[in-house]
């Protein structure tokens, strides 16, 4: 089964169409180094809750809203070695102009248990 790599940040309001232009860059980096497939969504039903919600995960204020990511790899040896070809890449130097605060990124791999349809 394949692995995934889940992402959930905060991105201003105001920087939508930024965000998703550096999602197009990097996004491709990652299918270039052997994604199957690479999925942004920019939150649209993200209730507040009771005693955690994405909003608090990421520290997301009134004027942020919340992106879902994930990354999907064929296995977890083409994630490691995919990763860590794009943590060396030239290209991650433009990430340090993320449109987003990456210190509160909210990140990990895991490992499917349940795929539908198979």
């Amino acid at each position: 089964m394949s692995y995934i790599d889940g992402f959930v940040i905060a991105v201003p309001n105001a920087n939508r169409e930024q965000f998703i232009a550096h999602a197009r860059a990097f996004d491709a980096i990652f299918v270039e180094f052997g994604a199957i497939r690479v999925v942004e969504c920019w939150g649209d039903d993200v209730p507040d809750g009771k005693l955690t919600d994405f909003r608090r995960a990421v520290q997301a204020t009134q004027h942020e809203s919340v992106v879902f990511s994930w990354v999907e790899w064929p296995d977890k040896a083409t994630r490691d070695a995919g990763m860590s070809k794009f943590m060396q890449d030239p290209r991650m130097e433009a990430a340090a102009k993320c449109p987003f605060d990456g210190k509160r990124m909210i990140f990990g791999g895991f490992q499917s248990v349940v795929s539908l349809p198979e």
